[in-house]
């Protein structure tokens, strides 16, 4: 068995063991396939961090960066309480169609807010208008663009609020500091930016699994 293979095996022993299986979940998968989105949405076991993490926060409000067709918005919304809010961007309004369908679908359509077009126009604007800070806040979109979206998420937090950002390590790419890949060059702005932010403290973790090898950062303002 190879390295990929023990991982993906790992993986299914988890979910097989810690995530029932879950029509909703499995169907927005399957209409994610059929309308032919990318299949880069998070795993299960990470679908399933990512409502854990927004649970011991207490979340009531989470901004999504990167809906896809909302595999992982499901998950988040599923943590809020019934008058919490989910606000997700999504740049494609086809992929846009695909998630509310699978919100509808999932019976969270009436937590979450789906807003169309180029995410940094989105959050500049909701910024300038003056929108409540988030409780958490999930970076899963566009890898070159990821230090302008930390800049902006900054902007819609709070003290206490989380901030995590996924895909942060390709494979091991973010040691390379000469990469033409200018997904790896966002990561490395991301990460010097967190670097440099005095007002949150974070960390990252590296991961194997089905998805291959990668992690996530997180962090929380303070």
């Amino acid at each position: 068995m190879s390295e990929s293979q023990k991982w993906t095996a790992v993986d299914r022993y988890i979910e097989e063991r810690l995530i029932p299986k879950d029509e909703a979940l499995e169907k927005a998968l399957s209409a994610n396939r059929d309308a032919g989105l990318p299949s880069i949405d998070v795993a299960a076991n990470q679908g399933k961090l990512l409502h854990l993490l927004a649970r011991m926060q207490g979340a009531k409000r989470i901004l999504e960066i990167g809906t896809l067709g909302g595999y992982s918005t499901i998950w988040l919304a599923r943590a809020l309480p019934a008058d919490g809010k989910l606000v997700t961007l999504e740049l494609e309004p086809h992929y846009a169609g695909v998630a509310r369908r699978n919100f509808a679908h999932a019976g969270v359509d009436g937590l979450i807010e789906v807003k169309v077009g180029p995410a940094l126009a989105q959050l500049s604007l909701m910024a300038e208008e003056g929108e409540a800070p988030f409780d958490l806040i999930f970076i899963d979109a566009d890898k070159p663009n990821n230090p302008a979206y930390l800049g902006l998420a900054l902007k819609l937090s709070r003290p206490g609020t989380v901030i995590i950002g996924d895909n942060v390590v390709r494979d091991g790419e973010i040691l390379r500091e000469d990469s033409a890949d200018d997904r790896v060059q966002g990561i490395r702005g991301f990460f010097d930016m967190l670097a440099a932010e005095p007002g949150v403290d974070a960390t990252a973790i590296q991961t194997v699994g089905v998805k291959g090898y990668d992690g996530f950062a997180i962090g929380i303002v303070s």
